[in-house]
This record gives structure tokens, sequence and C-alpha cells, in this order.
């Protein structure tokens, strides 16, 4: 069911950080066509032809975790498709969805889970159904060299120790919550945060001792956090869905990016940045 009217929202753009990502190795050569969720019809997974010609602005919001990813394949393209623009609104996936269903515009959405892509679909706000692109994993990110010694989940209840979770409505949040249920533990955290990204930089500025987030933001880290795998993370991964919006102003770009996101090229970088593949 379309939307007669969508009121005006500014969008963020993505910033810096795209060129520590590695660069995609080449446009596609395969020709192939998209169905209304993006895939391709070729049935290899392979990007939207350079030859096929796109052109226009796509509005991407995404989860915050995939701010290294995607501001790298935008760019990736943008160069496969001379003439367009890809501009991001990144954050917290139940935020973003909020903003979406209350008609904010944008072309596609790539949600950190299911349940917040379903906060859109609800509201028969996407064309076709989501397809997930991606799986995610927490991990424990400490200060560089662990001064704190923590090797398991069960030692953000130390007393003293400062921690931060993401807030409980975002996809980090609730897996978090998952794997502390796993591990039949209970954590009061200094601060409940609003993406992931939030959590991760109370760590980076040293205004927290721990925080868990997704592996993938500990990579993109560098060595400005050192990350702790723990066994319960196993039983919170988080499935990533991507989908084209109902009211996407060029519906044939918006389709070419998730090709691209879905394709060998994209799964390449999305998996370098350290996500699971679906």
């Amino acid at each position: 069911m379309n939307r007669s009217v969508r009121r005006t929202r500014t969008l963020q753009v993505a910033g810096a950080g795209a060129a520590a990502l590695l660069a995609l190795s080449g446009c596609s050569s395969a020709s192939s066509s998209s169905s209304s969720d993006g895939s391709s019809s070729s049935g290899s997974g392979s990007a939207t032809s350079s030859s096929q010609k796109v052109t226009g602005t796509v509005t991407v919001f995404a989860a915050a975790s995939l701010k290294e990813s995607f501001t790298a394949l935008g760019k990736e393209f943008e160069q496969q498709h001379p003439g367009t623009k890809v501009t991001f609104n990144f954050g917290g996936s139940d935020t973003l969805a909020a903003s979406i269903t209350g008609g904010a515009p944008a072309d596609v959405f790539a949600a950190a889970s299911p349940r917040t892509m379903k906060i859109v679909t609800d509201q028969k706000d996407t064309a076709g159904a989501p397809a997930t692109f991606v799986r995610n994993q927490l991990e424990i990110a400490t200060l560089p060299g662990n001064p704190d010694r923590i090797s398991a989940l069960k030692d953000l209840t130390r007393s003293g120790l400062k921690v931060v979770l993401c807030d409980r409505a975002v996809p980090c949040g609730a897996a978090a919550q998952k794997a502390l249920s796993a591990a039949g533990l209970e954590l009061t955290p200094v601060s409940y945060e609003q993406d992931v990204k939030s959590a991760l930089n109370k760590v980076v500025l040293k205004e927290a001792d721990a925080a868990v987030v997704y592996k993938t933001d500990v990579k993109a880290a560098g060595g400005k956090v050192e990350g702790v795998e723990f066994p319960e993370a196993a039983k919170a991964v988080n499935d990533y869905p991507i989908a084209l919006l109902d009211n996407a102003r060029d519906s044939a770009a918006a389709k070419a990016f998730i090709a691209l996101v879905r394709s060998a090229e994209g799964q390449k970088v999305l998996t370098q940045a350290g996500f699971l593949k679906p």
C-alpha cells in the first residue's frame, strides 16, 4: 500500500572511514536483473552489470554496525554507475524503522535484526520480502591490552567494573540480553546506548571499561579496543535483513544497490569486515 505523503527529513551522509576498508576488486561483468527485494535473478549473486544504465540517488537507512562496510560499498556503487550517488543514514535499527514508518524519505532499509525490519513490513512500507544478507555475533570490547583481564561474560559482573550495553530495544542490546540470559547472568550497566557505535565509543574514550558490541565493530576500531570472545555469543547471533522500500524514488537504482550488497563482491567486503555469511 503506497503512502500518499512522505515528510522531508534531513539525512545523515556517511562520513570518513571507508578508506580503511578494502575496495572491491572491480565491476561485475555478468548481466543480471533484480527482483522486488533486490535479489539477482541470475542465481550467481553477481552485482548489476555496469553496462546496464543506472542513474539517480539512492538513500539507504542502515544499522550503525554497517557504517564502514556500506560506506565502502556506496563508493563502489558510484564507481560502477557514474552519475549516481548513495547517501546514508546510520543509526539504531529501531530508530531508523520508526523514522521510515513516520514518513522519512528512504529507498533501502538494512536492519540489524528481523524484529526491527518487521516494524517496517508491518506497516507495508517495503516492496517485496526482505532478504537476509549477513549475520553478526557479539564480542566484548575492552580497553587496549585488556587491563581488567576480562576473559568471560561473567567477568562483566565484577563490582566496580564500568560496563556499557546497547539499549534493550536496539538489536545489539537485545542480543546482549539473550546472551546474558543464556549464561544465567544479570548485569546492570553504567549506561544503555542508542546504537552499537555509541556503546563502543564509551570504551574508546575510556569512559567505560568494557562494552558488549558486535565483532565487526571491534574489528573496525582497530587498536583502540581489544576484543574478547565468549561462548554465549553463539546463542545470540543476529540476522541482518535488507529491503527495497515501497516509496523508493528510484527503484531501479535502489535494487541495483541491494544487488551489489548481496553479490560476491559485496559479500567479500562484508565478510572481511567480520560479518558472517547468511
